[in-house]
């Protein structure tokens, strides 16, 4: 059944190329990815808070590292706001470790939890009801958080209809042509925003999607999102998906689902 698009208001890039040749490769992409690998029940995790732990643990590694962090939390019960506010600062630290830079990402986590108890009196739902701009404003502007760190909360903390930018979309986008070397962050997000909230709802439709997901459902992959942001959500895993087995930093094309899609 072909999902029908809300509407969402995006920043128009100041120079950009045709939308319906640039909205129709990307669109086409999405399509070619999900016939492969299908939904891949993104993000693992069991609460909210988790995946805002995952989104700071996240930064300058890989997800494996993520999870050994995010396990020994979880043993240690401290995925939950509250627990994170008592906690001793050397205690978080050394359960980290595993994901690196862990001292800055033990202060940066203690900075979202005092944010949160000084604007939203320690509620993650006050938080989420905020407009999207707002609160990503006030995201960035906490030590420690950048663009993708804060696109990652609003979209899979919070399901607002927020693109997430990484270096796996940006290297495909620029191997594909699709973006300059010199192509901003504010710039790819908007055009990946206005490719899938203009796509007709037919050219989102994938009637025979492939069942490879990279994890098992969770409660935050299984919750009630619009249906824009599950698009978001959804190509946001896949470029990540194709990134780690084939666009990498040495391309290995041979094989992968968007090789036809590539000009010589």
């Amino acid at each position: 059944m072909a999902l029908q698009l809300p509407n969402y208001q995006i920043t128009q890039l100041p120079n950009p190329p045709s939308p319906s040749r640039l909205g129709g490769k990307i669109t086409q992409y999405y399509a070619a990815l999900l016939r492969r690998y299908g939904p891949q029940n993104w993000w693992p995790a069991r609460s909210r808070f988790e995946v805002i732990v995952g989104a700071y643990l996240t930064q300058n590694t890989n997800w494996s590292n993520v999870e050994k962090a995010i396990s020994n939390l979880r043993r240690a019960r401290l995925l939950t706001v509250n627990a994170m506010r008592q906690v001793n600062l050397a205690d978080l630290e050394k359960l980290i470790r595993p994901s690196g830079y862990f001292r800055q990402k033990a202060r940066k986590l203690k900075t979202f939890v005092a944010f949160l108890d000084q604007q939203y009196s320690g509620s993650l739902s006050r938080l989420f009801t905020q407009p999207a701009e707002k609160l990503r404003a006030e995201l960035l502007a906490l030590n420690g958080v950048g663009p993708e760190t804060a696109d990652s909360i609003l979209l899979y903390a919070g399901n607002h209809p927020v693109f997430v930018v990484d270096a796996y979309t940006r290297r495909m986008l620029q191997r594909h042509g699709i973006i300059s070397a010199k192509a901003g962050y504010e710039e790819i997000r908007s055009l990946m925003e206005h490719a899938l909230s203009t796509a007709s709802p037919a050219s989102l439709n994938v009637q025979r999607p492939g069942s490879d997901p990279r994890h098992n459902p969770s409660p935050i992959s299984r919750a009630s999102r619009s249906e824009l942001a599950q698009h978001y959500n959804e190509l946001h895993a896949l470029i990540v998906r194709v990134g780690n087995h084939y666009c990498r930093k040495t391309a290995q094309c041979e094989g992968c689902p968007l090789q036809n899609f590539l000009t010589v």
